[in-house]
């Protein structure tokens, strides 16, 4: 299975709630059964809140799982891989704060067991 870049991946809606050179806020709508595959960024922080889910955060090194309710929020600092989606693979609304730094997406290749290689 090929990892799919973040930018590229389809999901309901994208909408940028503000946007500079090191910082972006932005809200995104995903729909039953759509993800944020696995990636990491090199310089900036992830800072989510659940606005409807829940939604499902997961990380590894360190290995971790966050399960979010409206209202809830979590952190994934640069250079850890993580994997966003719904629980149970249900809708969910996030608001998302990337920075501060350059933004980048690596996409992180998905072995057989959907572990990142």
């Amino acid at each position: 299975m090929k990892a799919i870049p973040y930018e590229a991946t389809e999901i309901r809606n994208r909408e940028t709630v503000m946007e500079g050179e090191d910082m972006r806020v932005r809200v995104l709508t995903l729909d039953e059964g759509q993800c944020i595959p696995w990636h990491y960024h090199s310089e900036i922080t992830d800072s989510f809140v659940c606005l409807e889910g829940p939604m499902v955060i997961e990380t590894r090194a360190p290995r971790a799982e966050y399960v979010l309710g409206p209202g809830e929020r979590c952190e994934v600092p640069p250079k850890v891989a993580h994997y966003v989606h719904g629980l149970d693979d249900g809708p969910f609304k996030f608001l998302i704060v990337q920075g501060v730094g350059v933004y980048d997406n690596i996409a992180v290749g998905v072995g057989r067991k959907g572990q990142p290689d």
